[in-house]
């Protein structure tokens, strides 16, 4: 079995060696943290952060795709706290400039829960090296008229909901801060995160793991493909087809050219975000960059009624609304129910979904996730993998062994 370094206090060691099996079966690295009770409980780490097999470190950083999304909406809810915003105005009342295109009725709540129709990058950029470029990315989106109004039913923004969200948030800031600025001013510091980044300052670029996407990641070894994977992966996507059968039911037809439009930038490749250029961008639905460690530790405030070790970052008031469901409906870009929150989906886990649980996962693997229920947070960042929720079940196999310890432990 992968040896893998770190702690782990008595009663989770299921959760590391759940990762120690997985680093056995993949060709990347990892890392798995996880807060009880306001207390990190799990913090390890193994296997290789680059192609030339150096050792993932205890401060290695992971680019972790879509896992960004629950760090951008935190810091959303947190502007909502201090009164810069409401959750229902207008995103024009903060960025005029929005307005353009029939824009005025969208509001921060339908980028939220990705029900404003602004979905499609393959269309609004010429290639990849724009994304790496804030000013024209937000200025291109202002100027976009969506192919219809806001509706009901969710259509996963999957990389232009940074943008969308982020300007919102670099708006009502109002002092200039560019969105990296931010994220640490209101969250790395106040929390006293080891590495909380969306736009890595050149400094940290040797701590960053190279992603090495592609292929199954449990390819390395094909004999590690055993029953019970083959079993949780066919499960997966009993359920995935099931949603778009009760979608079809409720006139919400799954739509591959939705998919397209929102996943596919021309000329985007993953491993593009290995480089300097977009280390140091802000793509606040793409590339933040985290250790596990950070991640949890902010999911165990959220999961703490919004506080950790006497740093409130969010209102318990204004934590209920941000996490209750607001989309019951299967998405039209992920065919399963997200049961969409204000910036957060329901987490996928092998066992039982908590009902109250919150947070996001990412290409590739990653996610991170907070269940007010037991004060319990779960994160987990990768360099290589091929997706979730049905590609890859690492992270629900890490959430499912720490929901069974904190429940033995109580």
């Amino acid at each position: 079995m992968e040896r893998v370094q770190g702690t782990v206090e008595k009663g989770y060691g299921q959760v590391a060696k759940v990762l120690a099996e997985q680093l056995e079966q993949t060709h990347g690295g990892a890392a798995v943290s996880v807060y009880h009770k306001g207390r990190k409980v799990v913090d390890v780490w193994g296997g290789r952060r680059d192609r030339a097999g150096n050792p993932w470190e205890q401060d290695t950083l992971s680019i972790s795709f879509s896992t960004t999304k629950g760090v951008t909406a935190t810091l959303l809810h947190m502007m909502v706290d201090r009164g810069l915003l409401g959750y229902d105005d207008p995103v024009a009342k903060h960025w005029p400039e929005f307005a353009e295109g029939g824009k005025d009725a969208i509001t921060v709540r339908h980028l939220l829960t990705h029900t404003a129709n602004l979905y499609d990058v393959r269309s609004l950029i010429d290639h990849a090296d724009q994304l790496n470029d804030w000013e024209e990315m937000t200025r291109r989106l202002a100027q976009r008229t969506p192919p219809r109004a806001p509706t009901k039913a969710s259509t996963y923004h999957a990389m232009t909901y940074g943008w969308l969200v982020g300007e919102v948030i670099r708006r009502v800031a109002g002092d200039g801060r560019t969105f990296a600025q931010i994220v640490q001013d209101e969250l790395a510091v106040p929390l006293s995160l080891d590495g909380l980044f969306v736009g890595v300052p050149d400094e940290h670029h040797p701590r960053v793991a190279e992603l090495l996407m592609g292929g199954d990641p449990f390819g390395a070894k094909k004999s590690g493909e055993n029953k019970n994977k083959k079993n949780d992966r066919a499960k997966m996507i009993a359920r995935a087809r099931k949603g778009m059968k009760l979608a079809e039911k409720v006139g919400i037809k799954y739509d591959t050219r939705s998919f397209a439009d929102a996943m596919m930038a021309p000329g985007f490749n993953p491993r593009s975000l290995n480089t300097p250029e977009s280390l140091r961008a802000s793509m606040p639905a793409v590339n933040g960059a985290f250790t596990a460690r950070s991640l949890a530790k902010m999911y165990a405030a959220l999961a703490g009624g919004g506080q950790i070790d006497g740093v409130r970052i969010l209102s318990e008031e204004t934590l209920q609304e941000a996490t209750r469901r607001h989309i019951k409906t299967v998405d039209r870009v992920i065919p399963v129910p997200m049961n969409w929150r204000l910036g957060y989906h329901q987490p996928f886990v092998l066992a039982r979904r908590p009902p109250r649980s919150f947070g996001h996962f990412g290409f590739g693997g990653s996610g991170g996730w907070a269940c007010p229920e037991r004060n319990l947070s779960v994160a987990l960042t990768v360099n290589s993998g091929t997706g979730s929720p049905w590609g890859d079940l690492r992270i629900m196999r890490i959430g499912r062994a720490a929901l069974k310890a904190a429940d033995r432990m109580g």
